[in-house]
């Protein structure tokens, strides 16, 4: 009887929100979506499932935290600061990690989580640009994507900077600085965000409401946006037999996707607890309390914030006998602040907003793409991305250039000059090497597709010709190895070309002009051909396109 009232209970809820809001058709057209099914597309799950941790971390942790600035004397648990003047928000987190049950734990799955945030939303952003994934008609979720990284890094260095103390307040000094450093308003910036003179009172309840409120909802609307318009445009796919721009292969939300989605949660929120757990983070306990008169040595930011301190102890004081800070019109320039920590961010930031519809205007490609690129066969991206990642890692190391010194007993100036030069030299060597092993690669695909795996089993034929014998790929295999298309030169228009067709016409010539050529169907009928005459039979049809989708369990989903 008691089951029977049950389902009526719930036929009830379910009838009032179905005829209210329309339930049963939102439900039944997400619950047939299709999502294909690749490792790499779990970068961006633990993107949003390290965010759900952070929100359940945050709000744990608001309960006891105190945004002020106010001095008070600290009477707690930690016997090494009894009795030091503190501020009060200082004074909270350490309360906070010594005398709440279960709150360290909670600071550290919270600093841990937000490292995992950042670290998985650019590797889901280098995923997404090596692979291809912001071309038509997605440029605007890679504009999403990067307005997400950039508020990542705002909610991390806001949330580090909120325990007030020796190591956090350093950084907000260099903040400081690199806003003074804007010409003519940097100094009312200034004094317009820190309310006064550095550090002022009002710096740490003004980060405590952009961290625990206005970056929040930023970053949940943009995720809404983000997941909205992946629904809308359907999922981009691997290449794969079956699979084509007008079809998603994969498994639908309910019930598999759903089922191995809550068990991935799990498994990256009990991954996060067990570093939390093991792991000490940020012991603000051994820094102390921010005080603007000492400076420590050996502070760095978190990770994602290196590279802005690195390129500021990279910069010179001098360039030859030009001076990087000087005075005119009754100001000071000090570009040796602004160009590292204000321009050289800036200018990355506008790269990556700008790259989609560069590489569109390069390759003259306005067509919708739902179909994944390989990365080695598009080498001069792949080429790119990876010389960004050395430009990055190169600034970071900067940033722990007197660590490493006294570590490896070095000397910190001999460090600087080769990262300099590196600065330099090594994104474009870094560039160079991977294309090169781009090439390589679609060379080795090429013969493969051609010929088959070398087996080192060498055959003479009754006239006394030798040759060695090729095992015949996998028909699949054979088919992700020739799907792809060769990119286009964009030539000069006929007669008469402005200045911007020629700079269009070389730029295209650079990302293009040094390939591999695909392999034609042509091409693989003349191998299958001359391989069966040497009694080498290529099993399967050479034409990629008219493979059958693989089984394994999945379904197709046509259109969305």
């Amino acid at each position: 009887m008691s089951s029977i009232l049950t389902d009526k209970r719930t036929a009830t809820v379910a009838g009032y929100l179905d005829d209210r809001v329309g339930a049963s058709k939102i439900v039944k057209t997400f619950a047939r979506k299709i999502f294909p099914d690749h490792w790499s597309f779990m970068l961006g799950e633990v993107c949003l499932y390290t965010f759900v941790v952070l929100l359940v971390s945050g709000t744990f942790l608001t309960f006891w935290y105190d945004p002020s600035m106010s001095l008070t004397t600290y009477e707690g648990s930690y016997a090494p600061l009894v009795g030091q003047t503190v501020s009060r928000a200082y004074e909270s987190t350490l309360h906070l990690s010594f005398d709440i049950r279960g709150g360290l734990l909670m600071r550290q799955i919270h600093h841990w989580a937000a490292l995992l945030f950042v670290a998985g939303i650019l590797a889901h952003m280098a995923r997404v640009f090596v692979t291809g994934a912001f071309r038509k008609p997605r440029e605007l979720n890679w504009l999403v994507g990067v307005a997400l990284a950039i508020l990542a890094l705002a909610a991390g260095f806001t949330g580090y900077s909120l325990p007030d103390d020796l190591l956090s307040g350093n950084g907000l000094r260099i903040i400081s600085g690199v806003i003074q450093a804007i010409p003519v308003v940097g100094t009312y910036l200034a004094f317009f965000i820190f309310g006064g003179e550095f550090p002022g009172e009002m710096i740490i309840p003004r980060l405590f409401i952009l961290h625990v409120m206005l970056i929040p909802a930023a970053l949940l609307a943009l995720i809404g946006i983000h997941l909205g318009l992946l629904v809308l445009h359907k999922h981009m796919q691997f290449p794969g037999p079956g699979r084509t721009n007008t079809n998603v292969v994969g498994y639908p939300v309910l019930p598999v996707y759903a089922a191995k989605a809550g068990g991935f949660f799990f498994i990256v929120f009990g991954v996060v607890v067990i570093m939390a757990a093991t792991v000490t983070i940020n012991p603000i306990w051994n820094y102390g309390p921010y005080d603007p008169s000492p400076i420590g040595a050996g502070t760095q930011p978190d990770w994602y914030i290196l590279f802005v301190d690195g390129a500021l102890r990279l910069m010179p004081g001098w360039l030859g006998p030009i001076p990087t800070e000087f005075s005119t019109f009754g100001y000071v320039w000090s570009l040796n602040i602004l160009l590292p920590g204000a321009v050289v961010p800036g200018l990355m930031i506008m790269a990556l907003i700008a790259y989609p519809w560069i590489e569109q205007w390069l390759t003259g490609d306005t067509r919708e793409h739902h179909l994944l690129d390989r990365p080695r066969n598009k080498p001069t991206r792949t080429g790119l991305g990876v010389a960004a990642l050395v430009f990055y890692v190169v600034m970071a190391l900067a940033a722990t250039n007197d660590l490493v010194a006294t570590h490896f007993h070095i000397s910190i100036n001999d460090m600087t000059y080769v990262l300099r030069a590196l600065f330099f030299v090594g994104p474009p060597i870094a560039f160079w090497v991977t294309k090169r092993i781009c090439l390589g690669l679609q060379r080795r695909d090429r013969e493969l597709a051609l010929h088959g795996r070398e087996t080192g089993r060498i055959v003479r034929t009754a006239d006394g010709e030798y040759f060695e014998v090729h095992e015949p790929l996998d028909v699949y295999e054979r088919w992700n190895l020739v799907q792809h298309e060769d990119d286009l030169l964009v030539p000069l228009p006929q007669g008469k070309a402005s200045g911007l067709d020629k700079v269009r016409a070389r730029l295209s010539a650079f990302f293009f002009e040094d390939h591999v050529a695909a392999v034609t169907p042509a091409e693989l009928e003349a191998a299958h051909g001359h391989d069966e005459g040497h009694g080498q039979a290529i099993e399967g049809d050479t034409d990629p396109h008219a493979v059958g989708a693989v089984g394994r369990g999945a379904e197709t989903s046509h259109g969305h």
